[in-house]
């Protein structure tokens, strides 16, 4: 650029492109219009570097040089945001941390969103700048630090009402600073210019954002060209300072370090530090990047993305921590060390410093009253208050004799003429609201005094907009509490009020009942003439009350007394010098803070003329105030410092401006650390306008302290106060450090004044006793003074701790005998006795031990590109405590043009510069559409509120980034599992601590009845066909419950007959071949299984495809077909026929399939003789089943197994053929099948079956069957009782009205091969419990691929418990959920923390023996210890059936010895853990009751960080966190633990789950979740038992399988 400078630009271009700015910020035009006119505009005046073709740097907008690139590319870097969080320097610094952070970028996987959620972008929620509904221009209202919730200074942290204007602004500042400073701080040190200029640059900067574009470039380009060359030169020769210089983009090459570009052209350097390799777009991990219709990138595949993260996971982000293991069953979190270089407080102990007299002027007033009472009678026609329309003329001048008359009649008609003589309504003393419209401050003011002169005390609140305006119902809760039954209000806004249809008004939500009255001359009467108000002297009983918004949303009032309330318009009035009849102009909130204290009180005290300008006004006209100022020569003006930045945006040279009649200009919000920018800023500019230096007069102010210190104007000529520049390392650790302004993590502030006169003021630590601090310690500055606040109304605790503080020093004496006030200011006092602010408590978050202030990290945030992203700079910061630590949560609304790219880029930026400047990580980050977050009544950002939202769920964000792997460092360490002992010295220890080795079993089989000598089931149906030939076996049900079909044994015994003859003469079989039944559950399934047994050949259930859904159900029946070698199948007609269509032929190779029989015409022989098997221990039947890990299983039952089964069943349930039992079970496999199948024709009861597919039709079907037969028991599986539970669950009136009894019912059995699911099973036997449920009648089975059925619990109700076998209830026990993570079960009481409920599953079958042994070393466990079942019995099956025949498998799962005790009996491993607990309960038998709990199968348990986990134990946590998530699936993948949800609500809810779920599982399992996966409805696969098939889920998530809404990979 040194051959060539910038030739200044004309004014019309200016002003051209100062109509362009604001089309942009209003949205009238494009970014890429806009930045087409602009290059047009700029063309000829900008030199184009040597070689470069002027097309190729207009498509790649590539800044050319590095002064321009800083300036093209960060053009209006502080437009929007909120000034008050602008700063040069913090905004270099933030690039700074940037570029450095580019040197290890962080690849960040994008999330995955459906289209239709990309889509659907935030046009819709954006409103026009100017239509905004009454908030943006109000900005961060008037009186919002309260309202700001957090601390965030009104709006809720971030300018949430900057206006439209303030993007239009060109924010010079940045550019000139650039080129000042080469392209970054680091220069300054290459020049003492530069160095010394440093913070006249940064004012200089925002001077020219007024537009002087021309004059600015004209004095500085020569600074920049000079420097640039000395950048250079600085650059090669100090390689050291190189990072935080961000990168230099001259030439377009690949060689250097540096060759980031500016303005986002992604680099990402090859790993090995080689040559950088430049890429136009960034690609996520080895993913191709594909792109919708829309542009929107997407992925084409997950796993990529998961590498990717698990990639980025795996690099080491902070040093690790000392690590400790102590074996308890607690886990200890990791309690972060204190690092022992952190800085610590070293000065000497602080004094408190005492402010100058209060000097008592003779002709002060007593009283305000009595103040207004001699203004308003001796000079009745001096002006007190000026009101401007919003086109900024005049509106209305009240006098003082006005306000004094006005002020009485209020006072007389609040007196008398409410309620009755004898009843008034409002006595002396009595608390009314005050509710008055922001443009109306006379009738507020008239309203106020009435108050004061009629002894009632004012409660100036807000105008509630809408019934549920946010925080209007806290206010309302404070009205309550302060027994508020009157509200004053103007007519206006009386008319304005939401009424109901009869005009009345209606009652807020949250308010109490109050009567509205209009205190305007013509609604009330004039009081006779004899009637005077009483006027005293200030006295201590209460003035007014504030109201303060506190951090968590709740309202508290701050009472104020007359005499405080006078003190301190005296002190404000010595130390601001006012003097009778000075104009002063107020831009502020006159119902609270600086506004009310300058504007309504001291103005009158004094009789000065307060000219008022609504926040309407300002909207339109921003600098209406500086207007008004040199209309009216007024001497004071009260302002915000983003009044000050709305001011500098309009600004456009205006001639006719002059301040220099003001002598003050009190800054209202000085107490923001990020105000000094603006101060700086503004004087830069209007110092030409005949601003004086001096005039700029910073305060700092708390509801509760009322003014805590303010800056005097000084006498012309004397030096400008020091400012310090602190380290924000130093802050956080709570000390001050004065630091270089080299540092990229600096703070700047600038001093609030000396101490108000008449008060003390001191610094107590912030944790504790109220310690006096030292002097290089921040804390919170404590005031004693007569004027302040003296308590929160109605609340004496919380008065206690805030208004009646003793600061001790450090020998712990008292240091003055009258108690402080706690302003809730952090800061310290600085040299010279000056007062620096450092921002709210209210603000405050503690992070690992490190305090961060959410202004600060809003002002980072906001330094990042600002003006391409966040909308009007809105933004909220604030803390949620996860696990035992505060977690920042920043929360930004995004301009409604900004895409996916610019959202995800922007927000991975944000993250790294919090990162690089406060050094601390970011929990979550969330965009949500313009104008969506809640408002406080002045459009700043309702914090609380927010807050709120976020935890519920319900702030709808639009993107979300999670970084709970950065952040959460206090995670417990992983478990490493301690090397086993030994076999003998394990015997011993039990044997010593007199520990039971945990085994129980199921009562004997006893003696053989008449059936129980066959030993076939084949035989068992032919001896009932002869003796009881007419007996019903079976009832098959329809949807209608009426009767389908039945079978009688003689009936069962021909049709099987006619299945054996054609399976002999159509299928040509032989002995022992295998048939596969592909049959849906009903009658005909039942006849061709003993179709099977009479042939001689081994039947296989097989669930039939379903119709809907042929291409994942058919492969499934081909590959059980033919893994079990069936050399036939027998079916219906219908299913033979899908078996062979086209749909089939589309999901496997139809071509392959063994002969099929269909059974629905049946030969009329029988066969010559039936089959009788030799040996009873040959196979009867194979049982194949899918378990919930995806693994197809099917085991052999041998003829012994499936008689001593039944039989076991028959003893245990009491089943003969006088009973009736109802079966809602599918019929394929487990016990399910040996229920529908097997036990009518062993036990000859008679088996009512319901086939569950028909619940789907008619919920009610199971129970009105059960309650229309009687009958006494019934099973069923948890999926119909789910069904019926949501399906019935608001029926259950009709159904009685119906004559729906269930009191019958003694057992009502769930089938499962899982752990009891007891909130299922509770929910169902309280919902039916009005239709005669017992709620001991329900229970359940518990079996698995070993053992079909080992505990099987029916319940004897009533007389039967007394006789025979009755079982005692299944007992719950609560066991620590921490403590199961480590294999050890730890009982506890019920609700204590961690707990979780365990049922047991059932008694133990006759003939079953369990022990509980440990999987690893396959020894004895002790009574209540976690281990594998071990089960040894008559039915077990006798192994799997596999094509490949898995031998070790085979015997370790179906024969395994324990390696001691007894180390001869054979067991089978069943998969699952458990534990057996002896109870107080007895047997029929007299014998203790052994309870076996099961807890979670083996395959399925994940193994975590050293722990195991069982998914349905996080499941459940993550399924209560929020109403829409209807069911839940986790796995792991890569040592990502990826959680599924599905959701039942809108699309736009879905990212809302991300931070619940994040939350729920790292607070309750101490785990960080990898992905989050939000789904529809019905997309996690579940069995037919219930049970999720989560393996199925995760190859469909990795395969891109799913269509998820959203995928959100946490960092």
């Amino acid at each position: 650029m040194a051959d060539r400078e910038p030739v200044p630009l004309p004014a019309e271009v200016r002003a051209k492109l100062a109509e362009l700015e604001l089309e942009l910020s209003e949205g009238d035009i494009t970014q890429k219009g806009y930045e087409k006119k602009r290059s047009k505009l700029i063309g000829a005046y900008f030199p184009q570097a040597p070689g470069m073709d002027p097309s190729m740097g207009q498509e790649r907008r590539a800044p050319v040089t590095p002064s321009s690139s800083s300036r093209y590319h960060r053009r209006r870097s502080s437009g929007s945001r909120d000034e008050r969080y602008r700063s040069d320097v913090h905004t270099e610094a933030v690039q700074a941390a940037l570029a450095k952070h580019k040197e290890r970028k962080m690849a960040v996987p994008m999330p995955s969103k459906r289209r239709s959620l990309v889509v659907q972008s935030s046009m819709d929620a954006y409103t026009p700048p100017d239509t905004s509904s009454g908030s943006e221009g109000e900005g961060q209202g008037n009186g919002e630090e309260g309202e700001g919730g957090d601390g965030e200074e009104e709006d809720g942290g971030g300018g949430g009402g900057t206006s439209s204007s303030r993007e239009g602004s060109i924010s010079m500042e940045h550019w000139i600073n650039r080129a000042m400073h080469g392209t970054s701080s680091t220069t300054t040190t290459t020049s003492s210019t530069a160095s010394s200029s440093s913070s006249s640059t940064r004012s200089g900067g925002s001077g020219a954002a007024g537009g002087r574009l021309a004059d600015v470039l004209a004095q500085h380009v020569h600074i920049s060209a000079r420097h640039h060359l000395r950048h250079h030169h600085h650059r090669h020769h100090h390689k050291t300072e190189n990072h935080s210089a961000p990168p230099d983009v001259t030439g377009y090459t690949n060689n250097s370090a540096n060759s980031t570009a500016a303005d986002g052209i992604q680099v990402e350097r090859a790993p090995g530090g080689g040559p950088a390799v430049q890429r136009q777009a960034p690609k996520y991990g080895n993913a191709e990047l594909m792109e919708t219709g829309d542009g929107v990138p997407v992925s084409s595949r997950v796993s990529a993305k998961i590498q990717q993260l698990v990639n980025t996971l795996k690099r080491p982000k902070r040093p690790p921590l000392r690590e400790f293991f102590v074996d308890d069953f607690e886990e200890l979190l990791e309690v972060q060390q204190p690092d022992p270089n952190q800085p610590k407080a070293e000065g000497a102990p602080m004094v408190v410093m005492r402010g100058e007299q209060l000097g008592v002027v003779t002709n002060w007033p007593p009283s305000l009253e009595a103040a207004l009472q001699r203004w308003g009678t001796i000079s009745p026609k001096a002006p007190c208050l000026t009101t401007m329309d919003t086109n900024g003329k005049p509106l209305y001048v009240l006098t003082y004799g006005k306000l004094w008359s006005r002020s009485v009649k209020v006072a007389y008609n609040l007196l008398h003429k409410l309620g009755t003589k004898q009843e008034p309504l409002v006595r002396p003393g009595d608390r009314v609201a005050l509710v008055f419209p922001n443009n109306d401050p006379a009738a507020f003011m008239s309203a106020f005094y009435g108050c004061l002169l009629a002894e009632v005390v004012p409660v100036p609140i807000e105008v509630p907009l809408t019934r549920k305006d946010a925080g209007s119902q806290q206010i309302g809760f404070l009205l309550g509490s302060c027994g508020v039954t009157v509200a004053l209000t103007s007519d206006a806004c009386h008319k304005g009020l939401p009424k109901s249809p009869t005009g009345e008004i209606p009652q807020f939500k949250g308010w109490p009942k109050v009567l509205w009255f209009v205190g305007e001359s013509k609604h009330v009467s004039k009081p006779p003439r004899d009637w005077f108000p009483h006027i005293k002297d200030a006295n201590q009983d209460t003035a007014y009350i504030e109201y303060k918004t506190c951090k968590d949303g709740s309202v508290l009032g701050v009472t104020v007394m007359r005499i405080a309330m006078l003190t301190h318009c005296q002190a404000l009035t010595q130390s601001c010098s006012y003097t009778e009849a000075e104009t002063i102009v107020n831009v502020l909130d006159f119902k609270k803070d600086v506004g009310l204290w300058h504007a309504v009180l001291t103005s009158v005290m004094n009789m000065m003329h307060v000219i008022s300008i609504p926040y309407a006004l300002m909207k339109v006209n921003p600098l209406s105030w500086i207007q008004k100022v040199c209309q009216y020569k007024a001497k004071v003006a009260c302002v915000k410092s983003r009044d000050m930045h709305w001011a500098l945006v309009a600004h456009r040279d205006q001639r006719d401006v002059n301040l220099s009649s003001l002598r003050m200009l009190v800054v209202a919000d000085g107490s923001n650390p990020w105000s000094i920018s603006s101060c700086d800023a503004f004087l830069n500019v209007f110092q030409t306008k005949g601003l004086k230096p001096e005039v700029i007069c910073p305060c700092a102010s708390s509801p509760e302290a009322l003014t805590v210190a303010i800056r005097r104007p000084l006498e012309e000529g004397s030096t400008p106060p020091g400012r310090g520049v602190l380290s924000m390392q130093g802050l956080s650790h709570g000390v001050i450090r004065v630091d270089s302004e080299e540092k990229l993590s600096v703070l700047t502030l600038q001093d609030v004044g000396s101490v108000m006169p008449g008060a003390m003021m001191c610094v107590v630590r912030l944790e504790g006793v109220p310690q006096l601090c030292k002097t290089d310690e921040i804390g919170e500055l404590c005031v004693c003074t007569v004027a302040t606040g003296t308590s929160y109304y109605g609340l004496a605790g919380m008065t206690k701790n805030t208004f009646e503080v003793f600061p001790m020093s450090n020998n712990g004496a008292p240091v003055s005998e009258f108690p402080f006030t706690r302003t809730g200011l952090l800061g310290f006092i600085g040299p010279g006795g000056l007062i620096f602010a450092a921002g709210k408590m209210d603000g405050l978050m503690v992070v690992a031990g490190r305090r961060h202030n959410a202004d600060d990290i809003v002002a980072t945030a906001l330094a990042v590109e600002p003006m391409k992203f966040v909308y009007r700079g809105r933004i909220a910061v604030f803390s949620i405590t996860v696990l035992h630590d505060e977690r920042i949560v920043v929360v930004a609304e995004q301009r409604p043009d900004s895409t996916e790219e610019d959202s995800f880029q922007w927000m991975s930026r944000v993250l790294q510069a919090i990162d690089g400047i406060h050094q601390v990580g970011v929990y979550c980050l969330a965009l949500v559409p313009s104008n969506t977050l809640p408002k406080t009544p002045l459009g700043g950002i309702h914090l609380s509120e927010t807050k709120q939202l976020f935890l519920e769920g319900a702030l709808h964000p639009c993107n979300v980034l999670m970084c709970p792997h950065t952040c959460v460092i206090n995670l417990p360490k992983p478990r490493q599992k301690q090397p086993e002992i030994g076999p003998a010295s394990v015997m011993v220890g039990n044997l010593v601590s007199g520990k039971r080795i945990a085994q129980a079993s199921g009562r004997d089989l006893g003696q053989i009845e008449d059936n129980d000598q066959f030993l076939f089931l084949s035989e068992v149906l032919q001896w009932r066909a002869q003796t009881t030939p007419d007996h019903v076996l079976y009832t098959l049900l329809n949807s209608r419950g009426t009767i389908a079909s039945s079978l009688t044994c003689v009936q069962l015994h021909k049709r099987a007959e006619k299945i054996a003859a054609m399976l002999a003469e159509r299928g040509h079989l032989q002995d022992g071949d295998h048939v596969a039944l592909v049959y849906p559950p009903g009658i005909d399934l039942v006849v061709a299984f003993y179709g099977c047994l009479y042939a001689g050949c081994v039947p296989i259930t097989v669930r039939p495809p379903h119709l809907q859904n042929i291409s994942t159900t058919l492969p499934t029946v081909k590959m059980i077909v033919e893994v079990s070698r069936s050399v036939c199948m027998m079916t219906t007609q219908l299913i033979s026929k899908l078996l062979r269509s086209k749909e089939a032929s589309a999901a496997v190779d139809v071509r392959t399939w063994p002969p099929v029989l269909d059974t629905d015409d049946l030969p009329k022989k029988k066969p010559p003789l039936l089959y009788k098997p030799s040996n009873p221990d040959t196979l009867a039947y194979l049982d194949f089943s899918v378990s919930t890990t995806g693994m197809l299983a099917g085991v052999k039952m041998s003829h012994t197994a499936t008689s001593a089964f039944c039989r076991s069943i028959k003893l245990q349930c009491e089943l003969y053929p006088s009973r009736e039992v109802a079966i809602c079970l599918d019929p394929y496999c487990g016990l399910g099948f040996v229920l529908w199948c097997l036990c009518s024709v062993y036990s000859g009861h008679q088996s009512i079956l319901i086939p569950p597919s028909e619940l789907e039709v008619n919920p009610a079907l199971w129970l009105s069957a059960v309650s229309q037969y009687k009958v006494r028991d019934t099973f069923c599986s948890y999926s119909v009782m789910e069904l019926c539970t949501k399906g019935l669950g608001l029926q259950t009136d009709s159904l009685k009205s119906r004559g729906l009894d269930l009191s019958r019912v003694r057992t009502c059995v769930v089938v499962a091969e899982e752990r009891p699911r007891i909130a299922l099973t509770q929910s169902f036997s309280k919902l039916f419990k009005d239709l005669g449920l017992h709620p001991r009648a329900v229970s359940t089975s518990f079996g698995c691929r070993v053992n079909l059925a080992i505990c099987l619990q029916p319940h004897r109700l009533g007389k039967l418990a007394d006789q025979g076998t009755s079982g005692p209830d299944p007992t719950t026990v609560f066991v620590d959920m921490r403590a199961l993570r480590h294999d050890r079960v730890r009982l506890v009481e019920r609700g204590s923390p961690h707990s979780l409920p365990l049922m047991e599953s059932g008694k133990i079958l006759p003939g079953v023996r369990i022990i509980i042994a440990n999987p690893e070393t396959k020894g004895p466990m002790g009574e209540s210890h976690l281990g594998e079942i071990w089960v040894h019995s008559g039915h077990n099956a006798s192994g799997y059936f596999t094509v490949y025949g898995d031998e070790a498998l085979q015997s370790d799962h179906f024969n395994s010895r324990l390696s001691f005790g007894d180390t001869q009996t054979i067991w089978a491993r069943t998969g699952y853990l458990g534990f057996l607990r002896r109870t107080e309960l007895t047997d029929a038998s007299g014998e203790r009751h052994d309870a076996l709990y099961v807890v979670g199968a083996l395959e399925e348990a994940m193994e975590l960080r050293g722990m195991r986990y069982h998914p349905i134990d996080i499941e459940t946590s993550v399924i209560r966190t929020h109403k829409s998530i209807t069911e839940c699936a986790v796995f792991t993948w890569t040592n990502l633990l990826v959680v599924v949800v599905e959701l039942d609500g809108s699309e736009q809810e879905a990212l809302d789950l991300v931070p619940l779920v994040t939350n729920v599982v790292l607070e309750e399992h101490y785990l960080i979740v990898g992905v989050v996966v939000v789904v529809d409805i019905g997309v996690i696969p579940i069995n037919s038992r219930g049970e999720k098939q989560r393996m199925h889920l995760r190859d469909g998530f990795l395969a891109d399988q799913l269509d998820p809404i959203y995928v959100a990979y946490n960092m």
